[in-house]
């Protein structure tokens, strides 16, 4: 299981590997408190916040430790969110999506159901695993029902899992199996395309 940069295109998103020229827009998306409410990086008060964070980012991908993706709107150009792979083992052909937050005029649009319908297709038909993992905010119901909805378990709650700027959150677990995609991917593609998609 090769771990490394790609692009992803599909018809409202263009997936691609987040770059300082993403950091503008970025700021922009990020300085929504409600973008960031459940996120472990409050929101950036200068571009220079943001632009570490993705250099950060850019150093994991360069380690093989995670595919970080601009989220970029095909019919404007500009960068509307980010998502990522990450907790990536190879031996076990497991990642986990996570870390995605999304512009909010785009919430409730095709949009993160394209963004997973894209990366959960490259994680089972180009990078082979065998089960991919989401995680959540046990207060983010919205959050829950999204990943519910693209056919994935709930597995259950970690307790006091994680402190996130200093909330000692409950965390939700998803997953989706290999053995699930092949309907969920055609459940989603009927939902976005009217179709079955082939990738």
């Amino acid at each position: 299981m090769e771990i490394a940069p790609v692009t992803l295109r599909g018809r409202w998103l263009t997936l691609e590997p987040l770059a300082e020229r993403h950091a503008p827009d970025l700021f922009e998306v990020m300085r929504d408190e409600e973008v960031c409410r459940y996120l472990s990086w409050a929101p950036p008060e200068k571009l220079e916040e943001t632009l570490t964070l993705v250099r950060e980012a850019r150093e994991l991908m360069a380690r093989r430790h995670s595919i970080v993706f601009a989220q970029v709107w095909n019919e404007t150009g500009r960068c509307v969110g980010s998502t990522r792979l990450l907790d990536v083992r190879p031996a076990d052909r497991h990642v986990e999506i996570g870390s995605t937050f999304l512009a909010r005029p785009l919430w409730r649009t095709p949009a993160n159901t394209e963004s997973k319908y894209l990366v959960l297709s490259h994680c089972f038909e180009q990078l082979g695993c065998v089960r991919v993992a989401l995680k959540t905010d046990a207060r983010n119901v919205r959050s829950q029902e999204a990943i519910a909805r693209l056919g994935a378990s709930r597995e259950g709650v970690l307790r006091k899992h994680m402190n996130v700027r200093g909330f000692q959150r409950d965390t939700v677990y998803y997953s989706l199996l290999d053995t699930e995609w092949p309907e969920a991917k055609r459940r989603l593609a009927e939902r976005l395309y009217g179709s079955t998609r082939e990738s």
